[in-house]
């Protein structure tokens, strides 16, 4: 009784490392999403995420919501300068994610000012 208890627990707990290496480490999409950096804040009580969204076009229905990781700073700075401006954001999307990382399944990894829209702009 007691070995096959012991087996029990070892693939338990195998099963969840698995279960949670694939949510962490898994991609399900890649790509780049264009517009204006309209919002980007650090929010949570207990624990604290870097939230944002981009305006692709003039309806609520054209809004692209990420995240950040505390991790990449340098993304961070990048995008509390831009604020406001028109950006390119490389991202890739998890199929799922923890409460820890972010409110969103898309991550931000890179982030560009797009010149051509901004100076068309003024």
């Amino acid at each position: 009784m007691k070995k096959f208890l012991i087996k029990f627990l070892v693939i338990i707990v195998l099963a969840l490392s698995g279960y949670f290496a694939f949510i962490y480490f898994a991609t399900y999409s890649e790509g780049i999403r264009a517009g204006e950096l309209v919002k980007f804040s650090n929010k949570g009580v207990l624990i604290k995420t870097w939230e944002g969204e981009i305006s692709q076009g003039v309806s609520e229905g054209q809004m692209f919501m990420f995240s950040v990781e505390n991790s990449k700073k340098e993304v961070i700075s990048d995008l509390q300068r831009l604020q406001g401006k028109y950006v390119k954001l490389h991202y890739f999307e998890r199929y799922k994610t923890f409460f820890w990382l972010g409110d969103t399944k898309y991550f931000i990894t890179k982030v560009e000012e797009d010149l051509e829209r901004s100076n068309r702009r003024l």
